[in-house]
């Protein structure tokens, strides 16, 4: 089975700053969360999927189909939800579904009925008196309501509450049930991606640091705690970066597993997400 969606290669430059060579590739039924600093790349990789800037170079494949020869086939069976709402304002609920039911072929105004009697969206209220939360339950719903395969979702959950934010994900999960479903999550918030995605690929300074199952990357990373005198014997290979502390170093090493029964005397704890982005980004290379 091919994948949903495959980018190989991918570079796009802009004054001061580049994409470089960036290459990934999200299977059917699954999730994938993309993370990276501000400034990393996200919202322009995004971009270039949907074809709204250009790219210099490289190949984007969705569905089997490229990006730009299939537009319009591609576009039809991919849904979208943005950090911020691109209806306008002065727009209700049912003046959404009566334009976006001319833009896709398979609208599905039931479809789109229940999602906003699931939450709770006033049907003839404006957008504009809307809270944040009923704002992304819009669009969500609307992403949703002809039938795509993928769903590519640019910080969807920033800014709102944990209640609001564990009915999303709820959402999320029942709809890769279908393997041939996938959604591609690009979200700072890295513990709604720990209880959700299957994969994280990390960006970087517009490069790709690593693209891997989140299983993989659990138990590959993790940070020991030691004082400078063990910190010093370590082998610097398997150091990604360190910090010092009043107590001695906190560092993130790779090859957790095989670490910790060579050396059982040291302290070493699993690294989250957050943990591997910090120290790639933020910590000091040995």
């Amino acid at each position: 089975m091919k994948p949903i969606l495959q980018v190989e290669h991918l570079s796009k430059d802009y004054s001061g700053f580049s994409l470089q060579d960036v290459s990934f590739s999200l299977p059917g039924g699954a999730i994938m969360g993309f993370v990276g600093e501000n400034g990393a790349g996200k919202t322009t990789t995004i971009k270039l999927i949907l074809n709204l800037v250009a790219k210099k170079s490289g190949s984007i494949q969705l569905f089997g189909m490229d990006h730009i020869e299939k537009e319009r086939e591609v576009k039809d069976q991919i849904g979208v939800v943005l950090d911020e709402s691109r209806f306008h304002n002065n727009l209700t609920a049912d003046e959404v579904a009566l334009i976006l039911k001319n833009c896709y072929s398979n609208w599905d105004q039931p479809v789109f009925e229940r999602y906003c009697k699931r939450f709770n969206l006033p049907k003839q209220k404006k957008i504009k008196e809307f809270s944040k939360g009923m704002t992304m339950k819009l669009s969500l719903a609307a992403a949703l309501s002809h039938h795509p395969k993928l769903l590519i979702l640019d910080e969807a959950t920033s800014g709102l509450d944990p209640i609001v934010r564990e009915e999303v994900l709820d959402v999320f999960l029942e709809f890769i049930q279908d393997e041939e479903h996938s959604i591609f999550f690009s979200s700072h918030i890295t513990s709604d991606l720990e209880k959700i995605a299957d994969y994280i690929t990390f960006i970087h300074e517009g490069k790709i640091v690593f693209s891997k199952s989140k299983e993989e990357l659990l138990e590959e990373y993790g940070v020991l705690h030691c004082n400078r005198e063990a910190f010093e014997k370590l082998d610097k290979k398997q150091i990604v970066g360190y910090r010092k502390n009043e107590f001695g170093f906190d560092v993130l090493i790779t090859g957790r597993l095989h670490f910790a029964a060579v050396h059982p005397e040291l302290v070493i704890d699993p690294a989250n997400i957050e943990e591997v982005m910090t120290y790639y980004v933020r910590g000091e290379v040995r």
